[in-house]
């Protein structure tokens, strides 16, 4: 971290001395069923460190102005953090949830978020909430009962990718090319925009092995000034924000005001906090394409754990900072609604 912006905590064992793993954690316990615990943080955040440091900044900026106290779990101090809070030395009221692997039940930042869950702390978000709202091919079938506009889909199980045949009526639907998707895939990977036919999912169980696999009509935003009005849409504790994001190029802006009247952008507002009801998550981004038919196609359904790399890092790929930090200061102030209720 720049700045030491993060200290070691009293009582966290220093990491070289350390050879634990959360396979040694209790759960089910509560504070009052440890009663040596010797720190109790208000908000602990996972973090892989792999983004700039404006949002994590922000995050303490916040939590300071709050009066409440924060820790970092970097993976420099994930695992004595985790023999720490297994032992019941440790606990914390909430965990902001950036960084654990859904696919991975051994990663140790998986690990860490249900142990804390099971522990009582309160998490952003609990992890059967985040899983049941990140897989892709569990919630489409909610999606559409409540009436989203969502691309054509067909759903394949792992065990029928090699034998599968799409009938003519799927095929029609598809198109052609089509998109493949691994259900709980993330950051392109396994990700197929070319596909054509079934033989493709070969390409997306190799890049990312999956149970299961989402094939779809591929959607075309409408063009404004040669820019896809396409918008990826961030819900935080019933606050919603709502950037253009270039799915061609992964650059991000903020819509002007003129924008948002000429194009009627009020209905990403209402998708977001309609997800939000449906899926029960705090912190979620989603995809939103708008067609040249008018609709509002929501492409990437739930992705929690945001990527909050900023603009003034990478222009590129970055989110623009007034964002970033909007985002922080709602998160710190739903955190301190959850615990001093």
């Amino acid at each position: 971290m720049r700045g030491n912006a993060v200290r070691q905590p009293m009582g966290v064992a220093n990491p070289r001395d350390s050879s634990v793993t959360c396979a040694r954690l209790t759960a089910g316990a509560s504070p009052q069923d440890t009663p040596h615990v010797t720190r109790i943080y208000d908000l602990v955040m996972t973090h892989k460190l792999d983004a700039d440091d404006l949002f994590i900044h922000q995050v303490q900026r916040h939590c300071a102005e709050q009066g409440l106290n924060f820790f970092l779990v970097e993976p420099v101090w994930v695992e004595p953090f985790c023999d720490l809070f297994g032992k019941g030395k440790i606990w914390a009221r909430a965990l902001l949830n950036m960084h654990s692997e859904h696919h991975l039940p051994e990663d140790i930042y998986h690990r860490l978020v249900w142990l804390a869950h099971e522990r009582k702390t309160q998490v952003i978000d609990p992890p059967d909430v985040a899983l049941a709202a990140f897989d892709k091919a569990r919630l489409h079938a909610r999606l559409v009962a409540a009436g989203f506009h969502l691309p054509f889909t067909v759903i394949v199980p792992r065990e029928q990718v090699e034998s599968l045949v799409l009938s003519e009526a799927d095929r029609a639907a598809l198109g052609t090319p089509f998109v493949i998707k691994p259900a709980l895939g993330y950051g392109r990977r396994g990700v197929i925009l070319d596909a054509r036919n079934e033989r493709d999912l070969a390409r997306s169980v190799a890049a990312w092995p999956d149970r299961q696999y989402l094939l779809q009509h591929r959607i075309v935003p409408r063009l404004s000034n040669g820019e896809p009005v396409y918008f990826r849409v961030f819900y935080v504790f019933g606050s919603v924000w709502f950037c253009w994001w270039n799915c061609f190029t992964d650059r991000y802006r903020l819509p002007t005001r003129a924008e948002e009247e000429q194009l009627a952008l009020t209905p990403l507002r209402d998708m977001a906090h309609r997800i939000g009801a449906l899926t029960g998550m705090k912190f979620f981004s989603s995809e939103v394409a708008l067609t040249e038919s008018g609709e509002f196609v929501l492409i990437d359904y739930v992705n929690d754990q945001c990527h909050m790399l900023s603009q003034s890092s990478n222009p590129q790929m970055g989110v623009p900072d007034e964002l970033v930090t909007a985002i922080a200061r709602r998160l710190v102030d739903g955190v301190r609604g959850l615990i001093r209720r």
